[in-house]
């Protein structure tokens, strides 16, 4: 779809505008999109009158400018002299940056040649000089829009490695800087262009960001074709065989645009460091010779950047030779010269089953490497290191994670996880174990339950999804074998694999101050070194997810949970359970306490009382984390841990006044409940109810899984407390746009009639 030409350019599009060749001292000059050729369906004009002095502009700029705006285009314009032209791009660098793109389009071509001359003249006296300039303003571009090949809705100009950042490969290349623009940076843009074309298309505007709903749409426009739920098969070619028709593959294209942005985002990364060394100069000895300093085995920085030692190039190198310049590289945060990771890719042997000690030292050593792993990960995931080490990462690498929890790919994730861990790696017992196991958390993503990679629309165990941590377990032992870690050591590893999510899960979904609670996370970790390791893998994997997967609160459940199951392994008894905050149990009612995230109410015990404290928070827009209802003598107590829905905590004078109406049964408060909650309905994927009958010691756990929505915990408790059920506790999990609410229902429930009659009423409250 993209068009692609030749930047400075100044004669090769005299068809565009006609043979105004006659015309002199005036002339119109093409830049941006349109001066490159490379034109999107809904793109803006990005034109400059040129001229020499001549009078009448204004008219002239007048006649040009209105009839393209009357015909609705977007039109970027400006009229000036040469002079004015390379005064405004030597104080602005994206003015400069754009005449290096200038193309005539009509007028006096010996005057837009003379533009681009100069231009490019400007450009190159100056570049070294203005480029730090220029990063520091891709910097906070790249702070603002995140980077392309890790997001799920990336902007694809502005963000890190999308088509802003080409331009400045292009401006690196006309200074002559470095080889910027090599084979492959050209055909990762050309592919971005071709992307964001289809998106015009398919939306009918100008439009950059990448949405989930014109994902599909816009890959079937780039040939991007998933078979469908049926199971027909694609021809070589991309066209269905046979079957019903083959759909947009929305996360091929995901993984498409990933791989192309890390091609530019890396290559951009070089063009930076070359412009570095130039301004700063190569630094030399007495005899001339450039100045090499030792880092490691084999490793020594020579400008900035690490370069193999002679002495390691040889017919025979180590095979642990390139996991050990990556390691220093992490280490001492300096990046690896290109020449150098193309010679590793080219020569460096395969590593041996199991890997030899220098090999897996080296490993440990890069996971630990803190901010200093990822961009040397990167580096060498670009020239194919990582596949020789980890086979498994071809598959990983670049998958989306589609819960808008996450911000990162997954491959991004799992190297995310192990820098993370790297802050708690002085707690535990085994800080390697830790990073290992941080790296290898979610090897299980994207496999259906045989292990075999799942696709959209199949049922499970054929190619649906699974149970992740129950599909990586047996991979990761696999990995942390082949890397040669000792039986006892594997077998720990795929524990922490198969359980890193039992510490969150169970902390926001279950009552950690229920004995059955304790007990059964207890059997399940068995011992203090394990228990310590999920407490800080959970932690790791949280910050790596994003800021919406943690939170205070998650931390105090999490933490609380911890010291229990800690006291139960370590001397066999149960912590004694939560004492009721005294100045609740005393006292006139109703009592209300604002405190923090904690809000506490204390009521004659009546009838939906549970239900309009859980209302009325809704009705001041705060989201309930956790609930919890108990009796002391003939008084009510319920606890919310709650957080403002949208950023901005309520008044709590008025939330409390609000709250003592609502405990006692005031009716222009319920009323008020009744139609924010009915207004509040969600929508998405049918609710769904499941019992768990032997998770608590005096109670059965309903747990509802349904869309998230304003005043769903007041609707879903009202329907609970008119069903006759008693909810003595409740926890809410917040999954993006989804919940999975568990409330505790006193008594045992045997009756199947009764059970269903609760979980329909549930189900009709929540739909």
């Amino acid at each position: 779809m993209a068009a692609t030409g030749t930047a400075g350019d100044p004669t090769g599009s005299r068809g565009a505008g006609g043979d105004h060749s006659g015309v002199r001292g005036i002339a119109l000059v093409a830049v941006g999109g349109l001066g490159r050729r490379q034109c999107a369906p809904c793109g803006d004009l990005d034109l400059v009158l040129l001229h020499a002095g001549v009078p009448g502009m204004d008219e002239l700029a007048a006649a040009l400018w209105y009839p393209i705006w009357d015909a609705r285009l977007g039109l970027d314009h400006s009229v000036r002299t040469i002079p004015e032209a390379l005064s405004v791009a030597h104080d602005d660098v994206k003015v400069a940056l754009g005449l290096l793109d200038a193309r005539y389009v009509a007028g006096d071509p010996a005057l837009a040649t003379q533009l681009v001359t100069a231009a490019t003249d400007q450009w190159r006296r100056t570049a070294v000089r203005v480029l730090p300039r220029l990063r520091e303003i891709t910097t906070a571009r790249w702070q603002a829009h995140g980077e392309l090949a890790f997001l799920l809705e990336g902007d694809l100009k502005e963000a890190a490695g999308g088509l802003r950042d080409v331009g400045l490969l292009r401006a690196v290349a006309f200074a002559g800087i470095s080889d910027a623009l090599r084979p492959a940076v050209r055909a990762a843009h050309v592919r971005l262009l071709d992307t964001r074309d289809a998106l015009h298309q398919s939306v009918g505007r100008r439009v950059d960001r990448l949405l989930a709903q014109e994902r599909a749409t816009v890959a079937d426009l780039l040939g991007l074709r998933q078979p469908p739920p049926g199971g027909g098969q694609l021809s070589a070619g991309g066209g269905e065989t046979d079957g019903d028709t083959a759909t947009g593959d929305g996360d091929a294209l995901l993984r498409r645009v990933a791989g192309d942005a890390r091609t530019i985002s890396h290559a951009l990364d070089d063009a930076f460091r070359a412009a570095d060394r130039l301004r700063s100069g190569r630094r030399r000895d007495a005899a001339g010779r450039p100045l090499r300093r030792p880092v490691a085995r084999d490793v020594v920085e020579q400008d900035g950047e690490l370069v193999l030692a002679r002495t390691a190039i040889g017919a025979r190198p180590d095979p642990s030779l390139s996991l050990r310049v990556a390691a220093a590289a992490a280490s001492a945060r300096l990046p690896i010269a290109r020449a150098t990771c193309e010679w590793l890719a080219a020569y460096c042997p395969p590593l041996p089953t199991p890997w030899p000690p220098a090999a897996r030292a080296a490993l440990i050593t890069l996971l630990g490497a803190g901010p200093g792993l990822v961009p040397t990960w990167e580096t060498c995931d670009r020239y194919g290191l990582v596949d020789g080490w980890l086979p498994e990462w071809t598959r990983m690498r670049s998958l989306p994670q589609h819960n808008p929890v996450h911000r990162y790919t997954l491959d991004r994730h799992l190297v995310q996880a192990a820098a993370e861990a790297t802050a708690y790696a002085r707690e535990v017992d085994r800080p390697d174990l830790l990073l290992l196991g941080a790296f290898l958390h979610d090897v299980g993503k994207g496999l259906d339950a045989d292990g075999a990679e799942a696709r959209p629309g199949r049922p499970e165990g054929l190619g649906g999804s699974a149970d992740h941590s129950v599909v990586g377990a047996p991979i990761a032992a696999r990995i942390a074998a082949r890397i040669g870690l000792p039986p006892v050591e594997v077998e720990l590893i795929e524990k922490l694999v198969r359980l890193h999510l039992l510490l969150p899960e169970v902390a926001t979904r279950r009552d950690i101050g229920d004995p059955v609670t304790i007990t059964g996370v207890a059997e399940a970790v068995r011992d203090t070194t394990t228990l310590g390791l999920l407490h800080a893998l959970a932690r790791a994997d949280a910050h790596a997810t994003g800021p919406a997967a943690w939170s205070d609160w998650k931390a105090r459940l999490i933490a609380e949970l911890v010291r229990r199951v800690h006291t139960r392994l370590d001397s066999g008894l149960l912590p004694d359970p939560p004492v009721p905050d005294p100045t609740l149990v005393a006292g006139p009612l109703p009592a209300v306490h604002l405190e923090g995230d904690r809000v506490a109410v204390a009521a004659a015990d009546r009838k939906g009382l549970l239900a309009a404290v859980a209302g009325c928070l809704a009705l001041h827009r705060l989201e309930v984390l956790a609930a919890d209802a108990s009796m002391v003598e003939d008084r009510a107590l319920v606890e919310f841990l709650v957080q403002p829905r949208y950023g901005t905590p309520p008044d709590p004078v008025a939330l409390a006044a609000d709250l003592r109406r609502a405990v006692t049964g005031d009716i222009s408060v319920t009323q008020r409940l009744r139609g924010r909650a009915l207004a509040a309905r969600g929508g998405g994927s049918p609710p769904r109810v499941v019992w768990h009958r032997a998770a608590a010691t005096d109670a059965v756990v309903l747990e509802l899984r349904a869309a998230d929505s304003g005043g769903l915990l007041y609707r879903v408790t009202t329907a609970l407390d008119e069903a006759g059920a008693q909810v003595r506790a409740a926890r809410i999990s917040t999954l993006g746009g989804d919940v999975v609410d568990a409330f505790y229902l006193v008594g045992t429930w045997p009756d199947q009639a009764e059970r269903d009659r609760v979980e329909a009423a549930v189900l009709a409250a929540a739909g």
